[in-house]
């Protein structure tokens, strides 16, 4: 009879773990502040649509506050300096096509890109996580399909128009997703997360996400391509 290999159980006391923790806790406090600013630009930009964008605002900032106190909780300072940094292209990308008033490159950048990461992130996470963090990273992702969902739907209703500028922002943007994945695969291995299974999430939840705007099977193996030239 075929034994099921056992998966070993983490500690999470242990000095590596920790290390590798603090930049990991930090990765995903920052994202959830970057999506609370992301989404407060946004309800600028699309005046319609202002206070389910700041509703959607407020919800980042409660996860941002769940993950901090995940990192309290096994006594680990974030390396916030690690994760601004982690998240600079992204952050300038969002900044410069807000100014530009991009709304398609912004949402595909905050509503896809970021939340398909974070639910990808998070999805991986769970199974290995503490006790503590397990149940707040469970509330937290039920919440990001709602942002998933809102940029799906706003993006679903101007396809036409934001096709083109959505396949540009793509090219631009999804390589990043690459490198990131790649600089912090060590720090998400001691945790129990492994690279592969990242990759394929997040392949899953951003091909779903474009297919439910309207592009292609064949569009959406393009632009998934694209990025692999990291």
């Amino acid at each position: 009879m075929l034994q099921l290999k056992a998966i070993p159980a983490i500690d999470f006391q242990t000095e590596a773990y920790k290390d590798a923790y603090s930049r990991i806790n930090a990765i995903v406090i920052e994202g959830e502040q970057e999506a609370h600013d992301n989404y407060l630009t946004l309800a600028e930009l699309l005046a319609d649509e202002k206070q389910e964008l700041i509703r959607l605002s407020k919800m980042e900032n409660r996860h941002m506050k769940g993950f901090q106190a995940c990192g309290k909780n096994l006594k680990v300072t974030p390396d916030m300096v690690f994760a601004k940094e982690f998240f600079s292209e992204l952050h300038e990308n969002f900044q410069k096509a807000s100014a530009e008033g991009k709304v398609v490159t912004c949402l595909l950048i905050q509503s896809l890109i970021i939340e398909c990461f974070a639910i990808a992130a998070y999805n991986i996470y769970i199974p290995v996580a503490d006790d503590f963090a397990r149940t707040i990273t469970e509330g937290v992702v039920k919440e990001e399909y709602m942002h998933l969902n809102f940029g799906e739907v706003w993006l679903k209703a101007h396809f036409e128009e934001s096709k083109a500028e959505l396949e540009v922002a793509n090219r631009q943007n999804l390589p990043i997703i690459w490198r990131l994945l790649n600089s912090v695969a060590d720090d998400a291995n001691v945790l129990g997360m492994e690279k592969e299974a990242l990759i394929e999430d997040f392949m899953i939840a951003y091909g779903e996400a474009l297919g439910n705007i309207g592009f292609s099977n064949r569009d959406i193996m393009r632009m998934s391509a694209q990025g692999l030239a990291a």
